[in-house]
């Protein structure tokens, strides 16, 4: 089985990279499952109903998302009847919506987690590693293929997570800063890693948003509005090759390309 997993998707940009890119991926790799972090896709912070059903429409199997799922109030109506879009599992008891989603592929069940980091984030997150934890412990044996997207601001949280998950699911993909990282690799249990997917989005930007927006932001101090910039765009995932039978990675390979 290959995955495709895809970096945060910003704004109009994103959303056109991503509906131009799968279908090419999709062929040219045999890819049968994609998740892709949408929680930037409407103007660069948050979802709406009518742009979650754009990505699905564009081959997006589960939409994972993190601090800013509930940037648009109207996601509160739909989360908890979307098991496709997640929202990050380890927040408090009561939240609106699910953490993960145990969905088939030809058969073949395939778990898809969605968790925050704690260092430097907006939301006091509870225990990343004692959640997934109870996610693991709950899931039927016959569940071997999962699949991890940790939204988390340090890249030593996320590489601790992943090697605490080596050889108890198939991938941990880093997502959240926005800039892939080249360090794409097996780890020795079988658990394929990513410290960062990157952005699918505007390339002419500060990690999405309009470059003189963050500069103007960064000189003076003061509030400044930040909107999703325009122009060419980038894409950034991971394809991963996963043994159906062990759950074991076998491949990983890194895409990022520019227009």
């Amino acid at each position: 089985m290959k995955v495709l997993l895809v970096g945060d998707v910003v704004g109009k940009v994103g959303r056109r990279m991503l509906k131009s890119a799968i279908p090419i991926i999709k062929a040219e790799n045999g890819v049968t499952l994609v998740v892709a972090n949408g929680e930037n896709a409407a103007g660069g912070n948050g979802l709406t109903h009518e742009i979650m059903d754009d990505l699905l429409a564009s081959g997006v199997d589960v939409l994972s998302s993190g601090n800013h799922i509930f940037d648009k109030k109207e996601v509160l109506e739909f989360l908890d009847d979307v098991p496709a879009l997640l929202r990050p599992l380890n927040l408090p008891v009561g939240t609106p919506g699910h953490g993960y989603v145990v969905t088939g592929i030809r058969g073949i069940p395939v778990a898809v987690i969605n968790l925050a980091g704690r260092a430097f984030m907006p939301f006091q997150y509870d225990d990343p590693f004692a959640a997934i934890d109870r996610v693991l412990d709950s899931l039927a044996p016959e569940v071997r293929v999962i699949l991890v997207d940790f939204h988390a601001e340090t890249t030593s949280e996320k590489a601790a997570l992943a090697w605490y998950l080596d050889g108890k699911v198939s991938v941990v993909v880093g997502t959240h800063t926005h800039v892939q990282t080249a360090d794409e690799r097996i780890l020795p249990q079988g658990t394929a890693f990513i410290t960062d997917l990157g952005m699918t989005g505007p390339r002419d930007s500060v990690i999405g948003v309009k470059t003189e927006l963050v500069i103007q932001k960064l000189k003076t101090q003061m509030p400044v509005r930040f909107d999703t910039a325009t122009g060419p765009g980038q894409f950034g995932g991971l394809i991963v090759d996963i043994d159906e039978q062990s759950g074991r990675a076998r491949e990983v390979k890194r895409i990022f390309y520019r227009e």
